[in-house]
């Protein structure tokens, strides 16, 4: 379908991928997409949502080359709801088109303002007008989700919601980078960084279930260690030592080498140094992951461990299926991750404005207060170092956000929960039942 701007000039031309049940009366209609930003819904599609899933290994290896099982997804909510998969303008098939340019469609607010024409397109398009309405999203995707909700629930032509899928949340910026002077990211992160050490077995695994550390550290980081970072030079010496020795065993770094870094563990750093000692850098998508890089002496891994173990296999996987199952013949290129929408995204383009974290909590916030019978599932991986799980807890703890509202859980995987086998027919039943 075509996108429009405000002058009714075509800029975008925009691809959905559709499952519509022949009996639509009383079907609710989710729409779908993953994150980025420049990322298309491949990663849903065929690993948790779509009819057809790609299998690879649950237990974090290598997916290795093809040809690679595709197999009927009994998992999928197409029981409950009608499924429409959005490629945002720039990946999938979906490209600029007319007189459109980067500006129109590539940045937060107008990325928001163009899937939401995508989304209120189909829905008269197909006269969805009256069916129950859901939004799933993973990482960047939940960005879009929330600071969407301007667009959708607007004056002109309102649309609410009936709930929204939060999956690997990243609505408060602030929580899930980790850099020197974020003193934030340092909390968010520790009780991730305590569930990998236990995983990769520098925490000693017969001593301590992974909740019951996760409980401990989340105490630890909110009652000892954020307060120990606030007093900065002022902590006394005796107070230093004392977290130092606590942050090396949930981290399972050297006691010296965090007394070095000043009791300040980067994440960035942190999935480069777990495993210096053999060689091995664990994956930020998915820290079950690991591999052996060539320089072993650099700050930062070279690339995901995560990404490059399961990204062919999705792509031959979706490629296949279009082509085999689905019949699509088009002569354009299916884009998986865009380099082009990375290059030009802005996150804000207002002149003068000072920088800031990237925040669309606040939307959310006001659509629950407009909305009052809108509900959300947030379900976050304990191995995530892109959205980090306590950074969900944080983030939902600070904006007004009836928690009434949102249903919380955990599994014992990454930022795409559902590689790991258990916890995709986990996240299957909770999304289940979430509609229910």
């Amino acid at each position: 379908m075509h996108l429009y701007n405000d002058k009714g000039d075509v800029i975008a031309d925009a691809v959905t991928t559709a499952y519509v049940a022949d009996s639509k009366q009383h079907r609710p209609v989710t729409f779908v997409f993953n994150g980025g930003p420049g990322s298309a819904s491949i990663w849903l599609h065929m690993g948790m949502f779509g009819p057809k899933l790609v299998v690879v290994p649950s237990n974090a290896q290598d997916a290795g080359n093809s040809p690679y099982q595709i197999i009927d997804n009994h998992l999928s909510p197409l029981d409950k709801t009608d499924l429409v998969f959005i490629d945002p303008i720039g990946t999938g098939y979906s490209k600029l088109a007319g007189k459109g340019s980067a500006k129109d469609v590539w940045g937060m607010e107008e990325d928001a303002k163009s899937v939401s024409q995508i989304v209120k397109r189909w829905i008269a398009k197909n006269n969805r007008w009256n069916s129950a309405k859901y939004l799933a999203g993973e990482s960047y995707g939940t960005t879009r989700a929330a600071a969407m909700q301007p667009y959708l629930d607007d004056g002109m032509s309102p649309i609410r919601m009936n709930g929204l899928i939060l999956i690997s949340q990243a609505l408060d910026y602030e929580g899930s980078t980790p850099t020197a002077d974020n003193m934030i990211s340092h909390v968010t992160y520790l009780p991730t960084m305590a569930a990998t050490a236990w995983y990769h077995h520098k925490i000693d695994q017969t001593s301590i279930t992974l909740p019951a550390l996760v409980a401990e550290v989340k105490a630890f980081a909110v009652n000892t260690y954020l307060p120990a970072l606030f007093k900065g030079s002022a902590l006394p010496q005796n107070e230093f030592d004392a977290v130092a020795e606590k942050l090396a065993y949930y981290t399972g770094l050297p006691l010296k080498l965090v007394k070095r870094a000043n009791l300040r563990i980067n994440a960035k750093h942190h999935v480069k140094l777990l495993m210096a000692d053999e060689g091995l850098a664990v994956g930020r998508l998915d820290s079950r992951y690991s591999n052996d890089e060539l320089d072993d002496l650099d700050s930062f891994p070279k690339y995901d461990a995560a990404s490059v173990a399961v990204s062919a296999a999705y792509n031959a996987a979706l490629r296949h299926y279009f082509a085999t199952d689905l019949k699509v013949s088009w002569d354009r290129d299916y884009v998986v991750s865009s380099k082009e929408v990375d290059h030009n995204w802005v996150y804000d383009r207002t002149p003068g404005r000072e920088p800031h974290y990237v925040n669309a909590a606040h939307a959310l916030s006001e659509e629950m207060r407009k909305n009052p019978s809108l509900k959300i599932l947030l379900a976050s991986g304990y191995f995530d170092y892109a959205t980090p799980f306590f950074d969900g807890e944080y983030t939902f703890g600070r904006y007004g956000i009836d928690l009434s509202r949102v249903t919380r859980t955990y599994y014992e995987s990454g930022h795409m929960i559902y590689l790991h086998k258990p916890d995709r027919e986990k996240l299957a039943h909770d999304i289940h039942q979430f509609y229910e």
